[in-house]
C-alpha cells in the first residue's frame, strides 16, 4: 500500500469516487442521475486541478496496485495573525472515503494516521472534521474527540 499526496494523474479516480460517495449517501444519492455524469466531472475537475496544484488543499490517496482505494482531502485555513505568536494555519478535513472493497481492512485508519504525522509536522494548530453520524466511531479510534459546536448562519 502506497500513502502519498494526490497528482493531476489521479484527478479521473478521484472523481469517480466523489460521485460513488454520493451514491452512496443516503440523503444525496437519490438525487443524482447518471445523465448528470458528465456535469459533474467538469466541474470536479476545475476544482481537483487547481486544489492539486494549490498550497491550500492536499489531497491525501491510498494506492492499492495503482488504484486508489481510500482518500481524505485537507484544506488549510489561514488565520489571521496575532501579535507576540507564530500564527500556522488549521486544516479542515473533508471527503473521507474508503471504497466499499476494502473497508474493515484498516486502510482508512492508516491513511488517516499519515494526514495526522503530515498535519503535526506542518505545524498544523489542529485538524478539525463534521463527521457523519455512522464515521465518528472511525474518527474516535484514530484520536479525534468532540469538540465545541461551531455557530452558523443559515441563508
Amino acid at each position: 500500500m502506497e500513502f502519498r499526496l494526490a497528482t493531476l494523474s489521479d484527478i479521473d479516480q478521484l472523481i469517480k469516487m466523489r460521485w460513488d460517495f454520493t451514491l452512496e449517501d443516503a440523503d444525496y444519492g437519490s438525487l443524482v442521475k447518471e445523465e448528470d455524469y458528465e456535469a459533474f466531472r467538469g466541474e470536479c475537475y476545475h476544482f481537483l486541478s487547481k486544489a492539486i496544484q494549490s498550497n491550500d488543499w492536499f489531497i491525501w490517496v491510498a494506492v492499492h496496485h495503482g488504484k486508489i482505494v481510500s482518500h481524505i482531502y485537507i484544506e488549510l485555513i489561514q488565520k489571521v495573525p496575532r501579535p507576540g505568536r507564530v500564527t500556522y494555519p488549521f486544516a479542515f478535513m473533508t471527503n473521507v472515503y474508503t471504497i466499499p472493497e476494502v473497508r474493515g481492512k484498516g486502510i482508512g485508519g492508516q491513511l488517516i494516521a499519515k494526514v495526522n504525522e503530515w498535519s503535526k509536522e506542518q505545524k498544523n494548530e489542529f485538524i478539525i472534521v463534521w463527521p457523519s453520524e455512522t464515521s465518528i466511531d472511525f474518527y474516535k479510534r484514530n484520536g479525534y474527540q468532540h469538540c465545541q459546536e461551531p455557530m452558523e448562519f443559515l441563508h
